[in-house]
């Protein structure tokens, strides 16, 4: 999965002391969207114009084992009621930055269930 260009920029700037906002337990958010708008690694957000939200991370998460970071949120009865399509991680419940994108039919969460959602993303190198 692709990471966005505002990661890199993000990463590039803890590397070298200037501070931040980190992905922790009190920052981290999955969002959810209904749009179908090819991935771009210029995306700063999801591309849903209405049908978006992110929810903040469950207890203990994210973790960080061996270079594989998982998010986990919970999506209640009563959000995101709509056809998945796509989804990313951000370090803010608005604005921030988004870590990545990924587009791809997660199928429609109706009101009657509660969708737990994890994000698994292995940092490696070439």
């Amino acid at each position: 999965m692709a990471l966005t260009t505002a990661y890199r920029d993000f990463v590039a700037t803890l590397s070298v002391g200037a501070g931040g906002t980190a992905f922790n337990n009190a920052n981290s958010y999955i969002g959810v969207g209904d749009s179908t708008t090819a991935f771009s690694a210029a995306h700063t957000d999801l591309q849903a114009a209405s049908n978006k939200l992110r929810k903040a991370m469950d207890a203990t998460y994210p973790t960080n084992a061996a270079n594989v970071l998982t998010f986990r949120s919970t999506f209640a009865t009563g959000d995101a009621n709509w056809a998945w399509q796509e989804w990313g991680v951000f370090n803010a419940s608005s604005g921030g930055t988004m870590m990545n994108r990924k587009v791809e039919s997660l199928g429609t969460k109706t009101s009657a269930q509660s969708w737990q959602f994890t994000v698994t993303i292995t940092l490696a190198v070439a």
